[in-house]
Protein backbone atom coordinates (compact mmCIF):
# COMPACT_ATOMS: atom_id res chain seq x y z
CA UNK A 1 0.00 0.00 0.00
CA UNK A 2 2.91 2.36 0.72
CA UNK A 3 4.35 1.74 -2.74
CA UNK A 4 0.92 2.10 -4.37
CA UNK A 5 0.14 5.39 -2.64
CA UNK A 6 3.56 6.79 -3.47
CA UNK A 7 3.33 5.60 -7.07
CA UNK A 8 -0.14 7.10 -7.55
CA UNK A 9 0.95 10.37 -5.94
CA UNK A 10 4.09 10.70 -8.04
CA UNK A 11 2.32 9.76 -11.26
CA UNK A 12 -0.62 12.07 -10.52
CA UNK A 13 1.75 14.98 -10.04
CA UNK A 14 3.72 13.95 -13.12
CA UNK A 15 0.66 13.71 -15.38
CA UNK A 16 -0.76 16.99 -14.06
CA UNK A 17 2.54 18.75 -14.63
CA UNK A 18 2.78 17.15 -18.07
CA UNK A 19 -0.54 18.82 -18.93
CA UNK A 20 0.91 22.19 -17.88
CA UNK A 21 4.10 21.65 -19.90
CA UNK A 22 2.01 20.68 -22.95
CA UNK A 23 0.08 23.94 -22.67
CA UNK A 24 3.39 25.85 -22.75
CA UNK A 25 5.33 23.98 -25.44
CA UNK A 26 2.47 22.63 -27.59
CA UNK A 27 2.14 19.35 -29.46
CA UNK A 28 5.25 19.98 -31.58
CA UNK A 29 7.28 20.73 -28.46
CA UNK A 30 6.07 17.50 -26.85
CA UNK A 31 7.17 15.68 -29.98
CA UNK A 32 10.68 17.15 -29.67
CA UNK A 33 10.84 16.28 -25.96
CA UNK A 34 9.69 12.71 -26.66
CA UNK A 35 12.34 12.32 -29.36
CA UNK A 36 14.96 13.60 -26.94
CA UNK A 37 13.65 11.13 -24.39
CA UNK A 38 14.17 8.20 -26.74
CA UNK A 39 17.85 9.06 -27.22
CA UNK A 40 18.23 9.90 -23.54
CA UNK A 41 16.76 6.53 -22.56
CA UNK A 42 19.45 4.70 -24.50
CA UNK A 43 22.14 6.92 -22.96
CA UNK A 44 20.84 6.11 -19.47
CA UNK A 45 20.96 2.40 -20.30
CA UNK A 46 24.63 2.81 -21.24
CA UNK A 47 25.35 4.88 -18.14
CA UNK A 48 23.77 2.46 -15.66
CA UNK A 49 24.68 -0.78 -17.51
CA UNK A 50 22.77 -3.15 -15.22
CA UNK A 51 24.36 -1.88 -12.00
CA UNK A 52 21.11 -1.54 -10.03
CA UNK A 53 20.18 -5.23 -10.24
CA UNK A 54 23.78 -6.27 -9.58
CA UNK A 55 23.88 -4.22 -6.36
CA UNK A 56 20.55 -5.64 -5.20
CA UNK A 57 21.72 -9.22 -5.75
CA UNK A 58 25.18 -8.82 -4.21
CA UNK A 59 24.04 -6.97 -1.10
CA UNK A 60 20.98 -9.18 -0.56
CA UNK A 61 23.29 -12.20 -0.54
CA UNK A 62 25.59 -10.84 2.17
CA UNK A 63 23.64 -8.38 4.30
CA UNK A 64 22.64 -9.31 7.84
CA UNK A 65 21.08 -7.35 10.71
CA UNK A 66 20.73 -8.06 14.42
CA UNK A 67 17.45 -7.63 16.30
CA UNK A 68 18.25 -3.96 16.93
CA UNK A 69 18.24 -3.34 13.17
CA UNK A 70 21.97 -2.81 12.78
CA UNK A 71 24.36 -4.58 10.46
CA UNK A 72 27.00 -6.96 11.74
CA UNK A 73 30.58 -5.80 11.34
CA UNK A 74 31.22 -8.29 8.53
CA UNK A 75 28.02 -7.32 6.70
CA UNK A 76 28.86 -3.65 7.11
CA UNK A 77 32.35 -4.14 5.67
CA UNK A 78 31.09 -6.33 2.83
CA UNK A 79 28.37 -3.86 1.86
CA UNK A 80 30.95 -1.06 1.82
CA UNK A 81 33.15 -3.03 -0.58
CA UNK A 82 30.20 -3.72 -2.89
CA UNK A 83 29.11 -0.09 -2.94
CA UNK A 84 32.66 1.15 -3.53
CA UNK A 85 33.18 -1.14 -6.53
CA UNK A 86 29.68 -0.51 -7.84
CA UNK A 87 30.23 3.26 -7.78
CA UNK A 88 33.55 2.78 -9.60
CA UNK A 89 31.68 0.73 -12.23
CA UNK A 90 28.94 3.35 -12.54
CA UNK A 91 31.46 6.20 -12.89
CA UNK A 92 33.35 4.42 -15.69
CA UNK A 93 30.23 3.70 -17.73
CA UNK A 94 28.38 6.94 -16.98
CA UNK A 95 31.33 9.23 -17.74
CA UNK A 96 31.93 7.35 -21.00
CA UNK A 97 28.23 7.62 -21.93
CA UNK A 98 28.22 11.31 -20.98
CA UNK A 99 31.29 12.03 -23.13
CA UNK A 100 29.87 10.15 -26.13
CA UNK A 101 26.51 11.91 -25.92
CA UNK A 102 28.11 15.36 -25.52
CA UNK A 103 30.49 15.12 -28.47
CA UNK A 104 27.84 13.40 -30.63
CA UNK A 105 25.05 15.84 -29.78
CA UNK A 106 25.32 17.80 -33.05
CA UNK A 107 25.36 14.71 -35.26
CA UNK A 108 22.52 13.06 -33.33
CA UNK A 109 20.41 16.23 -33.44
CA UNK A 110 20.94 17.01 -37.11
CA UNK A 111 21.29 13.55 -38.66
CA UNK A 112 19.13 11.26 -36.46
CA UNK A 113 16.54 13.63 -35.03
CA UNK A 114 16.66 15.97 -38.04
CA UNK A 115 16.16 19.00 -35.81
CA UNK A 116 18.94 21.44 -34.91
CA UNK A 117 16.84 22.62 -31.95
CA UNK A 118 17.65 19.40 -30.07
CA UNK A 119 21.45 19.83 -29.98
CA UNK A 120 21.70 22.08 -26.92
CA UNK A 121 19.23 19.94 -25.00
CA UNK A 122 21.25 16.79 -25.76
CA UNK A 123 24.40 18.43 -24.40
CA UNK A 124 22.60 19.40 -21.20
CA UNK A 125 21.20 15.87 -20.84
CA UNK A 126 24.71 14.40 -21.12
CA UNK A 127 25.64 16.11 -17.84
CA UNK A 128 22.94 14.20 -15.91
CA UNK A 129 24.10 10.67 -16.73
CA UNK A 130 26.65 10.37 -13.93
CA UNK A 131 24.24 11.50 -11.15
CA UNK A 132 21.63 9.06 -12.48
CA UNK A 133 24.10 6.16 -12.54
CA UNK A 134 25.37 6.77 -8.99
CA UNK A 135 21.78 7.16 -7.76
CA UNK A 136 21.04 3.78 -9.36
CA UNK A 137 23.72 2.22 -7.15
CA UNK A 138 22.33 3.79 -3.98
CA UNK A 139 18.78 2.91 -5.00
CA UNK A 140 19.87 -0.73 -5.28
CA UNK A 141 21.38 -0.55 -1.81
CA UNK A 142 18.14 0.68 -0.20
CA UNK A 143 16.15 -1.99 -2.03
CA UNK A 144 18.55 -4.74 -0.90
CA UNK A 145 18.44 -3.73 2.78
CA UNK A 146 14.61 -3.44 2.68
CA UNK A 147 14.39 0.31 3.19
CA UNK A 148 12.66 1.24 -0.07
CA UNK A 149 10.75 4.07 1.62
CA UNK A 150 13.93 6.12 1.32
CA UNK A 151 13.82 5.73 -2.46
CA UNK A 152 10.24 6.98 -2.35
CA UNK A 153 11.32 10.06 -0.39
CA UNK A 154 13.98 10.81 -3.02
CA UNK A 155 11.48 10.39 -5.87
CA UNK A 156 9.00 12.79 -4.28
CA UNK A 157 11.77 15.32 -3.59
CA UNK A 158 12.98 15.04 -7.18
CA UNK A 159 9.49 15.72 -8.53
CA UNK A 160 9.13 18.78 -6.31
CA UNK A 161 12.48 20.23 -7.44
CA UNK A 162 11.71 19.47 -11.09
CA UNK A 163 8.29 21.13 -11.03
CA UNK A 164 9.60 24.23 -9.29
CA UNK A 165 12.65 24.63 -11.52
CA UNK A 166 10.87 23.92 -14.81
CA UNK A 167 8.02 26.29 -13.93
CA UNK A 168 10.44 29.15 -13.23
CA UNK A 169 12.52 28.49 -16.35
CA UNK A 170 9.44 28.27 -18.59
CA UNK A 171 8.45 31.74 -17.45
CA UNK A 172 11.98 33.15 -17.88
CA UNK A 173 13.22 31.67 -21.16
CA UNK A 174 10.32 29.91 -22.94
CA UNK A 175 9.12 33.17 -24.61
CA UNK A 176 12.35 33.14 -26.66
CA UNK A 177 11.08 30.24 -28.77
CA UNK A 178 10.28 26.54 -28.88
CA UNK A 179 13.93 25.50 -28.57
CA UNK A 180 14.30 27.46 -25.36
CA UNK A 181 11.01 26.09 -24.01
CA UNK A 182 12.43 22.58 -24.44
CA UNK A 183 15.71 23.66 -22.85
CA UNK A 184 13.74 24.95 -19.85
CA UNK A 185 12.16 21.51 -19.36
CA UNK A 186 15.50 19.72 -19.84
CA UNK A 187 17.36 22.05 -17.46
CA UNK A 188 14.68 21.61 -14.80
CA UNK A 189 15.02 17.85 -15.03
CA UNK A 190 18.81 18.12 -14.82
CA UNK A 191 18.66 20.20 -11.64
CA UNK A 192 16.26 17.63 -10.18
CA UNK A 193 18.68 14.78 -10.95
CA UNK A 194 21.51 16.65 -9.23
CA UNK A 195 19.33 17.25 -6.18
CA UNK A 196 18.42 13.56 -6.08
CA UNK A 197 22.09 12.60 -5.95
CA UNK A 198 22.74 14.99 -3.07
CA UNK A 199 19.68 13.85 -1.07
CA UNK A 200 20.28 10.16 -1.70
CA UNK A 201 23.98 10.43 -0.82
CA UNK A 202 23.18 12.12 2.49
CA UNK A 203 20.54 9.48 3.28
CA UNK A 204 23.00 6.71 2.40
CA UNK A 205 25.72 8.12 4.68
CA UNK A 206 23.24 8.53 7.52
CA UNK A 207 21.88 5.01 6.96
CA UNK A 208 25.37 3.51 7.06
CA UNK A 209 26.16 5.32 10.29
CA UNK A 210 22.86 4.43 11.94
CA UNK A 211 22.94 0.70 11.13
CA UNK A 212 26.58 0.02 11.94
CA UNK A 213 27.53 -2.39 14.74
CA UNK A 214 31.11 -2.57 15.91
CA UNK A 215 30.58 -5.49 18.26
CA UNK A 216 30.08 -8.59 16.12
CA UNK A 217 28.75 -10.49 19.18
CA UNK A 218 25.49 -8.57 18.92
CA UNK A 219 24.66 -10.64 15.86
CA UNK A 220 24.12 -13.65 18.06
CA UNK A 221 21.10 -11.95 19.65
CA UNK A 222 19.05 -12.57 16.56
CA UNK A 223 19.07 -12.17 12.81
CA UNK A 224 16.52 -10.86 10.34
CA UNK A 225 16.36 -10.21 6.61
CA UNK A 226 17.45 -12.16 3.55
CA UNK A 227 20.66 -13.85 4.68
CA UNK A 228 22.83 -16.26 2.73
CA UNK A 229 26.09 -15.81 4.60
CA UNK A 230 27.68 -13.54 7.14
CA UNK A 231 30.99 -13.57 5.34
CA UNK A 232 31.63 -11.86 2.06
CA UNK A 233 35.22 -12.82 1.44
CA UNK A 234 36.84 -10.53 -1.14
CA UNK A 235 34.58 -8.42 -3.30
CA UNK A 236 36.48 -7.16 -6.33
CA UNK A 237 35.51 -4.90 -9.21
CA UNK A 238 35.42 -7.94 -11.48
CA UNK A 239 32.67 -9.49 -9.30
CA UNK A 240 30.48 -6.47 -9.84
CA UNK A 241 31.35 -6.33 -13.54
CA UNK A 242 30.69 -10.05 -14.16
CA UNK A 243 27.19 -9.72 -12.71
CA UNK A 244 26.19 -6.33 -14.09
CA UNK A 245 27.58 -6.39 -17.62
CA UNK A 246 25.72 -9.48 -18.95
CA UNK A 247 22.49 -7.83 -17.77
CA UNK A 248 23.57 -4.64 -19.51
CA UNK A 249 24.17 -6.29 -22.90
CA UNK A 250 20.54 -7.39 -23.21
CA UNK A 251 19.40 -3.95 -22.07
CA UNK A 252 21.61 -2.31 -24.74
CA UNK A 253 19.93 -4.28 -27.52
CA UNK A 254 16.42 -3.65 -26.22
CA UNK A 255 17.04 0.06 -25.64
CA UNK A 256 18.74 0.56 -29.01
CA UNK A 257 15.81 -1.04 -30.82
CA UNK A 258 13.37 1.07 -28.83
CA UNK A 259 15.28 4.23 -29.79
CA UNK A 260 15.30 3.23 -33.46
CA UNK A 261 11.56 2.57 -33.24
CA UNK A 262 10.86 6.05 -31.84
CA UNK A 263 13.12 7.75 -34.37
CA UNK A 264 11.38 5.90 -37.22
CA UNK A 265 7.92 7.18 -36.28
CA UNK A 266 8.39 10.87 -37.27
CA UNK A 267 10.29 9.72 -40.37
CA UNK A 268 7.42 7.47 -41.43
CA UNK A 269 4.87 10.21 -40.80
CA UNK A 270 6.84 12.65 -42.98
CA UNK A 271 7.03 10.01 -45.71
CA UNK A 272 3.24 9.81 -45.64
CA UNK A 273 3.03 13.48 -46.64
CA UNK A 274 3.03 15.32 -43.32
CA UNK A 275 5.27 18.31 -42.78
CA UNK A 276 8.05 18.03 -40.20
CA UNK A 277 6.10 20.13 -37.69
CA UNK A 278 2.89 18.13 -38.23
CA UNK A 279 4.76 14.82 -37.87
CA UNK A 280 6.32 15.94 -34.58
CA UNK A 281 2.93 17.17 -33.38
CA UNK A 282 1.20 13.83 -34.08
CA UNK A 283 4.06 11.93 -32.45
CA UNK A 284 3.97 14.25 -29.45
CA UNK A 285 0.21 13.83 -29.02
CA UNK A 286 0.48 10.04 -28.94
CA UNK A 287 3.57 9.53 -26.81
CA UNK A 288 3.66 12.77 -24.85
CA UNK A 289 -0.05 13.19 -24.12
CA UNK A 290 -2.15 10.06 -24.75
CA UNK A 291 0.04 7.23 -23.38
CA UNK A 292 0.75 8.93 -20.02
CA UNK A 293 -3.02 9.13 -19.48
CA UNK A 294 -3.74 5.55 -20.57
CA UNK A 295 -0.97 4.15 -18.35
CA UNK A 296 -1.70 6.34 -15.33
CA UNK A 297 -4.04 3.86 -13.52
CA UNK A 298 -1.46 1.08 -13.91
CA UNK A 299 0.52 2.75 -11.09
CA UNK A 300 -1.61 0.76 -8.64
CA UNK A 301 -0.95 -2.55 -10.40
CA UNK A 302 2.77 -1.90 -10.85
CA UNK A 303 3.30 -1.39 -7.12
CA UNK A 304 1.67 -4.71 -6.26
CA UNK A 305 3.25 -6.51 -9.22
CA UNK A 306 6.76 -5.59 -8.07
CA UNK A 307 6.14 -7.54 -4.85
CA UNK A 308 5.22 -10.67 -6.81
CA UNK A 309 8.86 -11.36 -7.73
CA UNK A 310 10.05 -12.46 -4.25
CA UNK A 311 6.69 -14.16 -3.57
CA UNK A 312 6.87 -16.35 -6.67
CA UNK A 313 10.61 -16.94 -6.28
CA UNK A 314 10.05 -18.22 -2.75
CA UNK A 315 7.20 -20.50 -3.81
CA UNK A 316 9.28 -21.89 -6.66
CA UNK A 317 12.26 -22.54 -4.37
CA UNK A 318 10.01 -24.53 -2.03
CA UNK A 319 8.44 -26.43 -4.94
CA UNK A 320 5.00 -25.13 -3.97
CA UNK A 321 3.32 -25.46 -7.37
CA UNK A 322 -0.16 -25.04 -5.88
CA UNK A 323 0.81 -21.66 -4.45
CA UNK A 324 2.26 -20.55 -7.80
CA UNK A 325 -0.90 -21.56 -9.67
CA UNK A 326 -3.08 -19.73 -7.16
CA UNK A 327 -1.04 -16.51 -7.45
CA UNK A 328 -0.96 -16.61 -11.27
CA UNK A 329 -4.68 -17.27 -11.57
CA UNK A 330 -5.55 -14.62 -9.00
CA UNK A 331 -3.34 -11.96 -10.58
CA UNK A 332 -4.67 -12.66 -14.07
CA UNK A 333 -8.28 -12.38 -12.92
CA UNK A 334 -7.81 -9.22 -10.84
CA UNK A 335 -5.71 -7.49 -13.49
CA UNK A 336 -8.32 -8.17 -16.17
CA UNK A 337 -11.11 -6.98 -13.89
CA UNK A 338 -9.30 -3.74 -13.05
CA UNK A 339 -8.06 -3.08 -16.59
CA UNK A 340 -11.44 -3.74 -18.22
CA UNK A 341 -13.07 -1.21 -15.88
CA UNK A 342 -10.39 1.37 -16.65
CA UNK A 343 -10.76 0.69 -20.38
CA UNK A 344 -14.52 1.26 -20.17
CA UNK A 345 -14.04 4.57 -18.37
CA UNK A 346 -11.57 5.84 -20.95
CA UNK A 347 -13.76 4.75 -23.88
CA UNK A 348 -16.83 6.42 -22.37
CA UNK A 349 -15.13 9.67 -21.37
CA UNK A 350 -12.35 9.99 -23.96
CA UNK A 351 -13.59 13.28 -25.42
CA UNK A 352 -14.17 14.80 -22.00
CA UNK A 353 -10.67 13.80 -20.87
CA UNK A 354 -8.98 15.02 -24.05
CA UNK A 355 -10.81 18.34 -23.96
CA UNK A 356 -10.36 18.93 -20.23
CA UNK A 357 -6.70 17.93 -19.98
CA UNK A 358 -5.29 19.11 -23.29
CA UNK A 359 -8.05 20.99 -25.12
CA UNK A 360 -7.38 18.64 -28.04
CA UNK A 361 -9.97 16.65 -29.98
CA UNK A 362 -7.14 14.74 -31.69
CA UNK A 363 -5.81 13.56 -28.33
CA UNK A 364 -9.35 12.57 -27.33
CA UNK A 365 -9.75 10.52 -30.50
CA UNK A 366 -6.54 8.58 -29.85
CA UNK A 367 -7.56 7.96 -26.23
CA UNK A 368 -10.78 6.38 -27.53
CA UNK A 369 -9.00 4.35 -30.23
CA UNK A 370 -6.33 2.93 -27.91
CA UNK A 371 -8.49 2.36 -24.82
CA UNK A 372 -9.52 -1.20 -25.89
CA UNK A 373 -5.80 -2.11 -25.64
CA UNK A 374 -5.64 -1.28 -21.92
CA UNK A 375 -6.47 -4.83 -20.69
CA UNK A 376 -3.66 -6.20 -22.89
CA UNK A 377 -1.15 -3.53 -21.83
CA UNK A 378 -1.85 -3.95 -18.12
CA UNK A 379 -1.92 -7.74 -18.36
CA UNK A 380 1.36 -7.76 -20.28
CA UNK A 381 3.06 -5.88 -17.44
CA UNK A 382 1.72 -8.24 -14.78
CA UNK A 383 2.63 -11.37 -16.77
CA UNK A 384 6.17 -10.13 -17.44
CA UNK A 385 6.65 -9.51 -13.72
CA UNK A 386 5.45 -13.02 -12.84
CA UNK A 387 7.77 -14.52 -15.44
CA UNK A 388 10.71 -12.67 -13.87
CA UNK A 389 9.67 -13.98 -10.46
CA UNK A 390 9.86 -17.50 -11.90
CA UNK A 391 13.33 -16.93 -13.35
CA UNK A 392 12.16 -16.45 -16.93
CA UNK A 393 13.63 -12.97 -17.48
CA UNK A 394 15.64 -14.14 -20.48
CA UNK A 395 12.46 -15.29 -22.20
CA UNK A 396 10.87 -11.92 -21.45
CA UNK A 397 13.89 -10.16 -22.91
CA UNK A 398 13.75 -12.25 -26.09
CA UNK A 399 10.05 -11.49 -26.54
CA UNK A 400 10.61 -7.76 -25.99
CA UNK A 401 13.51 -7.67 -28.45
CA UNK A 402 11.44 -9.55 -31.04
CA UNK A 403 8.59 -7.13 -30.40
CA UNK A 404 10.87 -4.14 -31.07
CA UNK A 405 12.25 -5.67 -34.29
CA UNK A 406 8.72 -6.33 -35.59
CA UNK A 407 7.67 -2.80 -34.56
CA UNK A 408 10.50 -1.21 -36.51
CA UNK A 409 9.72 -3.28 -39.63
CA UNK A 410 6.00 -2.47 -39.47
CA UNK A 411 6.64 1.22 -38.82
CA UNK A 412 8.92 1.48 -41.85
CA UNK A 413 6.33 -0.38 -43.95
CA UNK A 414 2.95 0.93 -42.80
CA UNK A 415 3.54 4.54 -41.77
CA UNK A 416 4.58 5.84 -45.22
CA UNK A 417 1.40 4.26 -46.63
CA UNK A 418 -1.16 4.92 -43.88
CA UNK A 419 0.29 7.75 -41.79
CA UNK A 420 -0.67 7.90 -38.12
CA UNK A 421 -3.38 5.25 -38.62
CA UNK A 422 -0.61 2.87 -39.60
CA UNK A 423 1.12 3.50 -36.29
CA UNK A 424 -2.07 2.78 -34.37
CA UNK A 425 -2.27 -0.53 -36.28
CA UNK A 426 1.37 -1.28 -35.34
CA UNK A 427 0.59 -0.72 -31.67
CA UNK A 428 -2.35 -3.14 -31.80
CA UNK A 429 -0.42 -5.84 -33.67
CA UNK A 430 2.70 -5.78 -31.51
CA UNK A 431 0.84 -5.51 -28.20
CA UNK A 432 -1.37 -8.48 -29.09
CA UNK A 433 1.66 -10.55 -30.18
CA UNK A 434 3.79 -9.65 -27.14
CA UNK A 435 1.07 -10.30 -24.59
CA UNK A 436 -0.05 -13.55 -26.23
CA UNK A 437 3.46 -15.02 -26.29
CA UNK A 438 4.04 -14.08 -22.64
CA UNK A 439 0.71 -15.52 -21.45
CA UNK A 440 1.16 -18.78 -23.36
CA UNK A 441 4.65 -19.26 -21.89
CA UNK A 442 3.46 -18.45 -18.36
CA UNK A 443 0.61 -20.96 -18.61
CA UNK A 444 2.94 -23.62 -20.02
CA UNK A 445 5.58 -23.38 -17.28
CA UNK A 446 3.06 -23.16 -14.43
CA UNK A 447 0.44 -25.59 -15.72
CA UNK A 448 -2.35 -23.18 -14.79
CA UNK A 449 -5.69 -24.09 -16.36
CA UNK A 450 -7.68 -21.29 -18.01
CA UNK A 451 -11.03 -20.66 -16.27
CA UNK A 452 -12.59 -18.73 -19.14
CA UNK A 453 -15.77 -17.84 -17.26
CA UNK A 454 -13.77 -16.38 -14.37
CA UNK A 455 -11.22 -14.52 -16.49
Amino acid sequence: MLLSCASVLIRSVSVSFNVYVTSRVGAEGMGILTLLGSVYGFAITLATSGINLAVVRLISASYKEDISGRASKKSYTCTGKIIKNAISYSLIFSLAASFILYISAYNIGTLLLNDIRTVRSLKILSLTLTPISVCSVLNGYFCAVRRVYKNVIVQISEQAVKIGTVSVLLVLIAPRGLEYACIAVICGGSVAEASSLIIMSLMFLYDRKRHRVNDVKSVAEGVKGNVITDTCGHIYFKDVFSLAFPIAVGAYVRSALSTIEHLAIPWGLKQSGKSSAAALASYGILHGMVFPILLFPSAVLNAFSSLLVPELSSAQAMGNKKRICYIVSRVMAMTLLFATGVSGIFISFSYELGSFLYGSTEAAEYIRLLSPLIPLMYLDGAVDTMLKGLGEQMYTMRVNISDSIISVILILTLLPLMGIDGYVAVIFITELLNTSLSIIHLLNITGVSVPLTKW
